[in-house]
This record gives C-alpha cells, sequence and structure tokens, in this order.
C-alpha cells in the first residue's frame, strides 16, 4: 500500500486538492476558484462542467506538485458543499441548468405553498429538517416547473439529480456509478434519514415523480474507480460526506456531544448526538453525521448564510481592506465597535432564525466611524450569529455545550475567536491543522481502505492545539449582545416581499 491520500475539497468558491500523508500533514494543495454566477437578486448558480474541469485540473496539478508518483497514491476522497444541486440528462450526460447553489432562494415560492398546505410537520418528521428553501428539494421542484428540458427529461425517466459529490463521482468513474453518502442525501429534504433510503411521498409532494436520485451509501464505503486521463491514473473513490460533516470528523468528533463550528462563505455548527435520531429544538435541524462501518450517526446542526462572505464582500465590494491580516489589524486598533452593527442577511438569514425576503445592514454608524469599526462589526457578525445557535442548540442536547471547535479561514483570527470565546462564555479550540474538511474526508476513506487501522490512529496525530478562554466582564458582554438583538430586530423588520 502506498503512503499518500489525496482529497477533493470542493467548495462554494472554489475546488481545492490535496494530498496527505500518513501523519494527517498536508503535502500539497492547490485551489480553483470558479465563477458565482447571479441570474437576480437572490439567486445564486455556478457551472456544474467548469466544477468537474477544475476537479480534473487540479488532481492532476495537486500529483505534479507534491512530486507523489502516482503509484504511491492510496485511494481519492470528496468533500463538497451541500445542498448545491446539479440536475442532467442521464443520456447526454449535460446538465439541464447550472447548479442551483445552497444561498439560492428561488424556491421560497414552493416552500410557501407547502407551509400554507400544511405539510411542514410532515417534511420534518421525515427529514429531520426545516421546509425552506435552503434545502435542495424545493430548488428541483422549481426546475421542473420552470425548465423545459428539465420537465421533459423528468417525463421521460432520463433526469438525474445529486449534490455535487453524486455529479463528480459519475463523471469521475465515466458514468458507472451514481451514488452519494448519506451526509449529502439527508440535506436534499428528499431523504428519510429514519429508513436511510429516499422517500417517495416526499418527492410526490415536490412534483418530482420520476426523478432519478443516486444510491446512498455508507462515507466508508466504495464509490468505484476514478479516471484520471492526464494522469493515466485511476484510484478507487473511499470517504465521501459534506463539507461540515467532514469537518467534525476532521475534529474527532466522533462522540456524542462533541460539537464544531466550520467558519466558511456560511458557518455549520454540528453536535453529534449519536446513533439514534432525537427532535431538534426550534431552528434546528436534524442531519446525519455519517455512516461509518454500516452504522448511521446523527447531529443536530444549524447553518448560517454568511460568514466569511461577509468579510469577503466588505473587501471587494466596500475595498475596506485588502487581506484578512489587515482586517484583523485594523479592527484591532479600536477598543470595540462604536456601536456599529452588520446583519449580514445578504441571502436572508439561516439558522436559528430563518428569515427570508430580508436583505443585509449595517447600522449605528456615527460621526467618529470609520472602515476599522465597520470591519469590525464584520467580524463580530460572525460570533453573534453562533452565539445564537449555541443557545438555541443548548435547549435540546442533554447538557449545555462546554467548549467548541473551530475550523475554516475566519478560525486563524485570533480577535475572531477571543470574542466568540467572550460572546459563548466558553472555551473556543482551534486544531492545529487547517483543511479540516479535507482532512475529514481523507481521515474517513483511510480507515475505509485500511490506509489507518483505527480511530485510535488517528487520535495520536494531533497535538498543538489553539486555545481561548473567555475573557470579558458579563456587563460589557451584555452591552454588546443588546445592540446585536436591536440590530437583528430592525434588520428583520424591513421585508423586501
Amino acid at each position: 500500500m502506498g503512503d499518500y491520500l489525496l482529497a477533493i475539497d470542493q467548495s462554494t468558491q472554489a475546488t481545492k486538492t490535496f494530498v496527505f500523508d500518513r501523519n494527517g500533514d498536508i503535502v500539497a494543495k492547490t485551489s480553483r476558484p470558479h465563477r458565482q454566477i447571479y441570474p437576480a437578486s437572490g439567486l445564486v448558480e455556478h457551472d456544474p462542467i467548469e466544477i468537474l474541469r477544475n476537479t480534473l485540473d487540479g488532481i492532476a496539478a495537486v500529483v505534479r506538485e507534491s512530486r507523489v508518483a502516482p503509484s504511491e497514491l492510496v485511494s481519492l476522497s470528496i468533500t463538497n458543499q451541500r445542498e448545491t444541486i446539479v440536475a442532467w440528462d442521464r443520456v447526454s450526460g449535460l446538465p439541464v441548468h447550472n447548479a442551483l447553489v445552497w444561498q439560492d432562494e428561488r424556491g421560497g415560492g414552493i416552500c410557501r405553498e407547502l407551509e400554507a398546505s400544511g405539510a411542514a410537520p410532515e417534511v420534518r418528521a421525515r427529514t429531520g429538517l426545516k421546509l425552506d428553501p435552503y434545502f435542495s428539494a424545493s430548488k428541483l421542484s422549481w426546475l421542473a416547473r420552470n425548465s423545459a428540458v428539465a420537465r421533459d427529461a423528468l417525463a421521460a425517466g432520463r433526469l438525474l439529480a445529486g449534490t455535487i459529490d453524486a455529479w463528480l463521482i459519475w463523471n469521475l468513474t465515466g458514468r458507472k456509478v451514481f451514488a452519494t453518502d448519506y451526509s449529502n442525501a439527508s440535506r436534499t429534504m428528499l431523504f428519510n434519514i429514519g429508513s436511510l433510503g429516499w422517500d417517495e411521498e416526499l418527492l410526490r409532494l415536490f412534483g418530482l415523480g420520476g426523478l432519478i436520485l443516486p444510491e446512498p451509501r455508507c462515507s466508508d464505503e466504495d464509490f468505484g474507480q476514478a479516471h484520471i486521463p492526464d494522469l493515466g491514473l485511476t484510484l478507487p473513490i473511499r470517504g465521501v460526506m459534506g463539507d461540515s460533516h467532514a469537518a467534525l470528523f476532521g475534529h474527532h468528533g466522533w462522540n456524542q456531544g462533541d460539537a464544531k463550528a466550520t467558519y466558511g462563505t456560511g458557518s455549520s455548527l454540528m453536535s453529534n448526538i449519536g446513533p439514534s435520531m432525537r427532535t431538534p429544538p426550534e431552528g434546528i435541524v436534524l442531519s446525519l453525521a455519517w455512516g461509518f462501518k454500516g452504522a448511521p450517526s446523527y447531529v443536530f446542526e444549524g447553518n448560517i448564510h454568511a460568514t466569511g462572505y461577509t468579510l469577503k464582500w466588505l473587501k471587494d465590494n466596500l475595498g475596506l481592506f485588502s487581506s484578512d491580516e489587515e482586517a484583523e489589524r485594523l479592527a484591532a486598533e479600536v477598543p470595540d465597535n462604536g456601536g456599529v452593527y452588520i446583519v449580514p442577511a445578504f441571502s436572508g438569514l439561516g439558522a436559528p432564525y430563518w428569515k427570508h425576503g430580508i436583505r443585509a445592514s449595517i447600522t449605528g454608524l456615527s460621526h467618529g466611524s470609520d472602515r476599522r469599526h465597520v470591519i469590525r462589526a464584520g467580524l463580530e457578525s460572525i460570533a453573534y450569529q453562533i452565539m445564537d445557535l449555541v443557545a438555541a442548540m443548548d435547549v435540546g442536547a442533554p447538557s449545555p455545550l462546554a467548549v467548541l471547535h473551530v475550523d475554516g479561514g475566519p478560525s486563524r483570527n485570533a480577535l475572531l475567536m477571543q470574542f466568540q470565546a467572550d460572546m459563548l462564555g466558553i472555551p473556543v479550540i482551534a486544531p492545529p491543522r487547517e483543511e479540516l474538511s479535507a482532512l475529514g474526508a481523507a481521515y474517513m476513506g483511510g480507515l475505509g481502505n485500511g490506509f489507518w487501522a483505527s480511530l485510535g490512529e488517528l487520535e495520536a496525530l494531533q497535538t498543538g492545539f489553539r486555545r481561548y478562554e473567555p475573557s470579558m466582564a458579563e456587563s460589557s458582554r451584555a452591552l454588546l449582545v443588546a445592540g446585536w438583538r436591536s440590530a437583528l430586530a430592525q434588520a428583520i423588520s424591513r421585508k423586501v416581499e
């Protein structure tokens, strides 16, 4: 057996490829961004062909950069942005439309129709999810209603649909394997998380009868042989997981009560609740963490639409800073936010608020405000949203969260992580390694193919954590939280539809 694993992290902004060694260290990494397509306000799309091309190019590039002989690679793992859905024709192999991204709100009207019909409780009972356009089902339903190409393919029994992992697996295996894993399937709102299968009643409810969906499998199972023409390489695909689930696995979050927050374009707060289903609290959803060694694990989860994206918007659209390092430095130059708050509802608000038809806002500006206060407000908005999610999740948990593990680009910002600990009132722990989603998928694949023998072997690999302890006075925290609550109420009150 070789000494290296290949992993793909197909995220919202880019497709990253990695070579990992037996210590879980990154030997080489590449990243290829793809276009963000905004046909209209609240609509977000990606080009699936561009993503596939970037994936193939990235694999070839990272192997060349690593200088690892292809024969030393053991398997390929895949982690991906979730809820983003691709529909394609089984005969032509071509997408019938651009991928509809998790941020896309075009399914809102369909969700409101179903809500009015009284379907929401049944949807939640079967899927663990809130009836919301964030999840894939209403996006596919919209496509079936509004795209003649999709509608014709569906009527002819030729329409395939799946999350990005299924699209990549189907293409990488030369169209021989059409499969997904439990974690990705559980985020479509078409998967019954109790029976672990696609739900015909939900397909009927969303007007998707006859849709062909991928075979759901445990995350550590065999997903076929990936063919990489540029390298003359064939690799087994092992370790397939949605990005947030993979990050929890990368954090060693294998036990009930383990929790993590991934800070990316949006953020996912996820808590392992073990092998049995449990009713989630209001504002929180229930998902499958993964399937491992033939058994499922479940999680409570909340998803925030805009965290890292808020910083990207401040940088790219307003030009307030040129790098993440500059943003941290400028925010630290002021003692506080100066009364400025940002509510980043660029695509509405996700958990625990679930508010759509509202837009982002900046409040509390004064004559003394400058870009440093706005940057700080952007950073702090991330911590406030995580704080509200933890409070909601604690309602249904056996005990309050005692510590939060974190990962993702913004977790490198020490100012933000300290503020996060202060707002939560519990320690925040960042791992020594980055790219936890890719690492978690590689861990899963490596366990599945015998590259690593056990979870215990993985536990021995990780040392050198950064720990942030809460230190803010409760009176100061209360004032800041009151300001956030006021800004949030203002944003929610200004509905635009």
